[in-house]
């Protein structure tokens, strides 16, 4: 069926570009019998009258030369603007990823932000409580010092080596 349909659109479409083309045709063969008869009326020899007809044939294939340009140039404005459209919109979608793989970066950056944030404040935390450790650990020693001079029978506030060494070992 819809091969059917295919080739009946073909067969309409080369019906139509002939028609189009006899028409065509058609149309300079009127234009070159409205010149011949204009051309038989003016008064001239034999001899003159094939000089210059030989020179309006070439001045009326000049003339149909002209039309066919003037066509070829519509199509090539035509295909200019199609090729320029395309281009734009080429541009535009471009453009348009441009942008979003730009909003893509920004939203990228701004969860990167949030987890730096997030890591700085989490190690905030850890260095807060390793600090409140080591201030522990201090007052531990520092009771454990204490202590140890108050077994040894020594004043607290004294410097003794072996005291030193003893907590040391500790």
């Amino acid at each position: 069926m819809p091969s059917e349909y295919i080739s009946i659109c073909m067969r309409f479409t080369s019906a139509e570009s002939k028609r189009k083309e006899s028409a065509k045709k058609l149309e300079a063969f009127q234009s070159r019998m409205a010149h011949a008869k204009r051309f038989s009326q003016i008064p001239m020899s034999k001899c003159m009258r094939d000089l210059c007809k030989e020179e309006d044939y070439t001045f009326l294939n000049c003339l149909g030369k002209q039309d066919e340009r003037l066509e070829d140039s519509t199509c090539l404005e035509s295909e200019y603007q199609e090729k320029q459209e395309e281009r734009i919109r080429h541009r535009q979608e471009r453009e348009q990823l441009e942008r979003e793989k730009q909003c893509e970066k920004e939203e990228q950056q701004k969860e990167k932000d949030k987890q730096w944030k997030s890591h700085v404040a989490e190690l905030a935390v850890q260095r807060k409580a390793i600090h409140a450790k080591l201030d522990r650990l201090r007052e531990f020693r520092d009771f454990q010092k204490k202590v140890v001079l108050q077994d040894l029978g020594l004043d607290p506030g004294s410097e003794n080596e072996s005291v030193k060494h003893l907590l040391m070992r500790l």
